[in-house]
């Protein structure tokens, strides 16, 4: 008697094994950009607490830009935010990050990002310098 496997039962398996790693690999990306997306949503609040903070102090909204990564939100002593956040896939100034402005007045303000898993019935807006966004936030909650 002969022990082994036979070549039917071997692709069998490896087929199995094969759909397996493929579910497990577009779950793990959902996941990835779900957890991305959520750290967009939570720097953006963040970020629109520390202008609102600002406001009530200074009487008006920040002037642009925001430096974001890299700045912080501050008028003289008084730091508003120590460090401004950036998009979590931000490679360059130009690509994936957020978006702030003002009104002429700086008594408005819009605050964008670019949300991967976003309501595809929402229009992708140019929020300016080129870049895409689908999630805004102004003074009084999401747009």
């Amino acid at each position: 008697m002969k022990k082994g496997f036979t070549l039917v039962e071997i692709l069998v398996v490896v087929t199995i094994i094969s759909l397996l790693a493929s579910i497990a690999a577009v779950s793990y990306s959902r996941f990835v950009k779900q957890s991305r997306d959520a750290r967009r949503k939570t720097d953006i609040e963040q970020i629109r607490a520390s202008i609102e903070l600002y406001r009530n102090f200074k009487g008006t909204y920040p002037a642009p830009p925001m430096n974001f990564g890299t700045g912080a939100l501050q008028d003289g002593t008084t730091v508003y935010m120590s460090k401004i956040p950036s998009d979590p896939m931000s490679s360059s100034p130009t690509s994936n990050t957020y978006f702030y402005t003002s009104s002429g007045t700086f008594q408005d303000y819009t605050l964008c990002a670019y949300i991967e898993g976003g309501d595809t019935s929402v229009s992708l807006n140019s929020c300016g310098s080129g870049i895409i966004c689908n999630y805004c936030m102004g003074p009084y909650g999401q747009k």
